[in-house]
């Protein structure tokens, strides 16, 4: 059967709807990439925020006129949507023919039926064009019950991967050429902590730096800050295939507002040794003037190299949505314009740093009339981040996913210019 595949939301959904790939192929399914091709449909969906059920609600919609059209026989629903609105869902689309919950993808196989072929065991498929980056989702879940978050309304309890599946893993995904291993999860920190056998993510971090080919970057996003500290940021730097970046969402500044998310601050360090993103949520309720100051001056202080910053949703069943003090939208999206604004002004700065450093590369992109290649740095995470301009590149000698030096020359806030070595 040749399926349609959608695939919604974040990098950790995108690890969900390849493996799920990988299952189709192995039962002799063919996936497509056009829907006009398609006997059947399936989206993996995001039901995060608000404004991602309006974005999937939509992407479905559109399924489903396909459907209604004729050009597409079968139409399935999967993933955090479902496990969300499973029941609003079936009424509002009735012609859907499957309804699939998170990590319940043996019910998908079942459904649609194809013979199993071990021919293709060692397959890896990438949803992206980009094979060389690729995600690995170390967990499931999460326990930290941030009083805002859905996510274990959604996903439930914290489930580590076993190790030795992920280093297989790991393996496969090198093997399909991956020169780029992002480890994902809602929180990398506390990866191992259901196994109560010692395991933990400097376990992982140790096999994968040991196991992977040379030249592999491991690259570590999503960490909770309270548990990031002196002795996690020294075992890192002893680990030569780990990228120095890290993605630590501290969300707030304010010990008050912190405390009102579940996320107390605890004493720490962040390494000026690291390239460091984070995101801030402006808008929590009881946000008042002086707690905002507060995140203005901490952005000043610490001057992140890679800043996010989004409004607050108040989500159905989270503690949150039920505080009082609300603050409106016009005010949340004012806050976080001047974050950003800020911001602007401090990647630039950090940026400027890097002039006339060499740095090794990872090409995404080959102009063949400009002779100009646009590639990643380790300062720069697939998707969110900035990219470097190389130019003086021989482009018949250097292909996609190549890892090659620049010397940099130049930069705008949030990307580099150089000349390839």
């Amino acid at each position: 059967m040749k399926i349609f595949f959608v695939s919604m939301g974040c990098a950790k959904n995108t690890a969900d709807s390849e493996h799920l790939i990988k299952q189709l192929i192995l039962h002799n399914h063919e996936v497509v990439d056009e829907s006009e091709s398609a006997d059947a449909a399936i989206i993996n969906t995001c039901g995060f925020i608000q404004d991602a059920v309006k974005e999937n609600i939509s992407a479905i919609l559109d399924l489903e006129e396909l459907k209604t059209q004729g050009q597409i026989k079968t139409l399935i629903i999967a993933g955090c949507l479902v496990n969300r609105y499973e029941s609003e869902l079936r009424k509002e689309f009735p012609s859907v023919d499957l309804f699939v919950r998170s990590e319940e993808w043996d019910k998908i196989i079942k459904f649609l039926g194809g013979n199993l072929n071990n021919n293709c065991k060692n397959i890896s498929p990438s949803l992206n064009k980009n094979f060389w980056t690729r995600y690995l989702k170390i967990t499931e879940g999460c326990n930290t019950l941030c009083s805002y978050c859905a996510i274990p309304l959604i996903r439930g309890k914290l489930r580590s991967v076993p190790l030795k599946n992920l280093i297989d893993e790991a393996h496969m995904l090198s093997i399909s050429g991956a020169r780029e291993i992002c480890l994902v999860g809602q929180d990398l920190t506390v990866y191992g902590q259901d196994f109560n056998d010692g395991t933990n993510l400097k376990t992982l971090i140790h096999e994968l730096n040991k196991e992977l080919p040379a030249n592999t970057w491991i690259r570590l996003l999503y960490l909770h800050p309270n548990r990031v500290n002196e002795d996690l940021i020294n075992f890192l730097l002893e680990h030569d295939k780990v990228l120095h970046y890290l993605d630590i969402p501290i969300q707030h500044a304010d010990s008050e507002i912190l405390s009102r998310m579940n996320r107390p601050v605890k004493d720490r360090s962040l390494d000026n040794l690291f390239t460091l993103r984070t995101t801030i949520m402006t808008g929590f309720p009881g946000e008042g003037e002086s707690s905002f100051e507060r995140v203005l001056d901490f952005i000043s202080d610490i001057e992140f190299d890679r800043l996010g910053c989004f409004v607050y949703s108040p989500e159905e069943g989270t503690k949150a949505a039920k505080f009082p003090d609300k603050v409106s939208r016009k005010i949340s999206e004012k806050r976080c314009n001047k974050i950003m604004q800020i911001q602007s002004e401090i990647s630039q700065e950090r940026s400027e740093l890097f002039i006339n450093s060499i740095l090794d590369v990872l090409v995404e992109e080959i102009d063949s009339e400009s002779g100009e290649i646009w590639a990643r740095s380790y300062r720069d995470a697939p998707e969110v981040d900035g990219l470097v301009c190389v130019s003086g590149c021989e482009i018949n000698k250097i292909k996609l996913g190549d890892l090659i030096k620049a010397k940099i020359y130049d930069c705008a806030e949030n990307d580099l210019f150089g000349g390839v070595i």
